[in-house]
């Protein structure tokens, strides 16, 4: 097993290091989801926590390390009266992304049951995390039906599997650890809301500190187990402290004036339920007992609000998380005066050195840098409005985005192979189960029925004597299943002069915003291609990240000539691309224009011949038809038809409004191919 990079070793990052140590410290705090860039430390901090928690007692010979103090009585090794126990580590079990539901949660031991005849369950990592660490890294890529059973067990505290005549029940009680990088995407709401705590990390911009990570971590490449033995006696003071913080956390008083700062915060930021207030009140007693105190204080509040809320706070779906520490200061002296504060521990002497010392929260500077929600990301357009060079003259500032709205469900017809999601019909690894089929290749999902059924007949011929079925390769039947899949929603804006009417284009962005809301619920990837003046470009290239292209869209600007053909050509070249990189993901173009195509020569005509390719590949598209005025052309109905899809106006979008839509793509697209 290999050395792991010492946790305080780790350069900066306090909020990170704080919100994990407090999670050590009390395990109800309900665990970390940890959002930031790349390289910036974080899976290495979590794989370093496993290091610094208390070893845990278990039952000898428990594959679902109870505790020998108190056995779960449903364990299915069990019962466990009183048996010989032994003291372990506690384990940091990691969850891939790609993992199936069987190694998550456990399943029926299929050989056994097959050549045995006997019922044996196998678990899954629920089980060997049970009382240690669930890491899941990029944990805004889980199928959402890991991330159903995720959901289940975190909220039970147990997991239950009920399959192929097998039901059992054990113990599944955890800390949570995720870490993401949000340009890949957001995570569903249900699961944000399980995290008891939120950090943001980024890389430092001081160069000293780059300079002391980079020496750090070549060093550690060097001589892993020399470098670890370097920081032992560092790491043994913060296993020393988080085993007396622990001792000392039922000695915590959390007063009512602490208590009624919190209830006031949470309802001041508008989170919904009561899960915020609950964990700001955990979080606020192991920051007191990590300080070594026996009082909750005002900045122990102040600090588990920090953390616990802005993934909580009450949001737009495309707006980045955070708080108003104005606000919150505002809040907490409404709530909390003078009086309320407890008299000050005069022999206590809080260690400013460990990571979050003292429980205070971390001071501006170099290693508590983190990114403004005023500063673009990077390659993002400017605020000021200004374009990327090449665009003609009289272009627009960008138009603000119309109040977003619902949308009917586009979907791409026909049965798919995509990735899991919730856009359109397609076969999956999980859903209802349809039939089964001989396997091609490796078996992932046994239909046990229908294997059955194929080895039964030749019981006799093959010489069956006891219990067990004499089951060969070719009676092996995979279950086929029906779910929904996520789509590449590639969205080609019309940015040109006869869509920079302020009022039309501010509609026209509210629409845009509202399909890409739709695609965040459905799990789709979205890329956005615009055009205008002499060119099209790449917006934003395929991504998860249906925020990114929110901010995109918000700052793009309009004017010039209406190189339709080029955008369709673009938008082409990227589909091309991206069934090169994701072959199984289906894509569904959606146009935004008004149908005009000028500049150069023959534009309408080299339109039509953009578009006739999308139609003999049978690409599923939809023209939104922005054209406005008491006369209409019917530009973007010609589109439509020649690209083999459907248009429909702005008004029509709505849900209320277009009844019928999507069959009605999807009798087009049948006609067409």
């Amino acid at each position: 097993m290999s050395t792991p990079f010492p946790f305080t070793a780790v350069v900066g990052q306090d909020d990170l290091r704080l919100a994990l140590l407090l999670n050590a410290v009390s395990p109800a705090v309900g665990g970390v989801l940890v959002r930031g860039e790349k390289g910036t430390a974080k899976s290495t901090a979590v794989r370093a926590l496993s290091v610094l928690m208390p070893e845990v007692d278990v039952v000898a010979g428990c594959r679902f390390s109870c505790d020998p103090d108190a056995p779960d009585p449903a364990c299915p090794d069990g019962p466990h009266d009183g048996g010989p126990y032994l003291s372990r580590p506690a384990r940091t079990v990691e969850l891939p992304v790609g993992a199936s539901e069987d190694r998550l949660v456990g399943a029926l031991d299929i050989e056994r049951a097959l050549a045995e005849g006997v019922k044996a369950f196998e678990p899954g990592l629920l089980a060997d995390a049970h009382r240690g660490i669930l890491y899941v890294d990029e944990v805004n890529l889980l199928h959402d039906h890991l991330v159903d059973l995720l959901l289940d067990a975190a909220a039970m505290g147990a997991s239950y599997v009920e399959r192929e005549g097998v039901s059992v029940r054990h113990a599944a009680r955890f800390l949570l650890v995720g870490t993401m990088n949000p340009e890949e995407g957001e995570l569903r709401p249900q699961l944000l809301d399980r995290f008891g705590l939120t950090v943001e990390v980024a890389a430092s911009r001081e160069p000293d500190q780059r300079v002391e990570v980079v020496r750090r971590r070549l060093a550690y490449d060097d001589d892993p187990d020399g470098f670890a033995a370097r920081w032992a006696d560092e790491e043994s003071a913060v296993r020393a402290r988080i085993a007396a913080a622990r001792a000392l956390l039922p000695s915590v008083r959390l007063g009512d004036p602490a208590l009624r700062q919190i209830a006031a915060t949470c309802a001041a930021f508008e989170v919904d339920g009561m899960r915020a207030d609950i964990v700001m009140a955990r979080t606020a007693t192991a920051l007191a007992a990590w300080a070594g105190r026996t009082e909750v204080l005002p900045e122990d509040v102040r600090q588990a609000a920090l953390l616990a809320l802005p993934h909580r706070r009450r949001r737009n779906p495309f707006d980045a998380p955070g708080l108003d520490e104005d606000k919150l200061d505002e809040t907490l002296e409404e709530f909390g005066g003078p009086d309320d504060d407890p008299e000050p521990d005069p022999d206590h002497d809080p260690d400013p050195d460990g990571p979050g010392g003292g429980g205070q929260p971390p001071q501006d500077g170099p290693e508590g840098d983190a990114p403004s929600g005023d500063v673009p990301a990077q390659g993002e357009p400017s605020r000021d409005g200004r374009a990327p060079a090449g665009q003609g003259a009289g272009e627009q500032s960008p138009v603000r985005a119309a109040e977003p709205f619902r949308t009917k469900v586009l979907s791409v017809p026909g049965l798919g192979e995509g990735a899991a999601g919730r856009r359109s019909r397609a076969r999956t690894e999980h859903g209802r189960t349809t039939g089964s089929r001989r396997p091609r290749g490796t078996l992932t999902k046994l239909h046990l029925a229908a294997t059955v059924r194929a080895a039964a007949p030749h019981q006799r011929a093959r010489g069956r004597s006891g219990p067990g079925l004499v089951v060969r390769r070719d009676d092996l039947r995979q279950a086929t299943r029906e779910g929904r899949e996520g789509n590449l929603v590639l969205f080609v804006v019309d940015a040109s002069g006869s869509m920079a009417a302020r009022q039309r284009m501010g509609a026209v962005k509210g629409a845009v915003l509202s399909l890409l809301l739709d695609a965040y619920q459905r799990r789709d990837k979205v890329g956005l291609v615009t055009f205008r003046g002499s060119a099209a470009e790449v917006a934003l290239p395929p991504t998860s990240s249906v925020d990114a292209a929110a901010a995109r869209l918000e700052s793009l600007p309009t004017g010039g000539r209406t190189p339709l053909a080029a955008g369709l050509l673009r938008a082409h070249e990227v589909l091309r691309v991206e069934r090169l990189r994701d072959a199984a993901r289906r894509p569904l173009v959606v146009v935004v224009t008004d149908g005009r195509a000028t500049g150069g020569p023959e534009p309408v005509a080299l339109a039509g011949r953009a578009a006739r390719l999308f139609a003999a590949e049978g690409l599923a598209c939809v023209v939104v038809d922005c054209e406005a005025g008491p006369v209409r052309l019917g530009l973007a109905g010609r589109l439509a038809g020649e690209l083999g899809g459907t248009a429909v106006t702005l008004e029509e979008l709505r849900a209320d409004s277009i009844a019928g839509l999507v069959r009605e793509v999807q009798g087009t697209s049948r006609r067409a191919a």
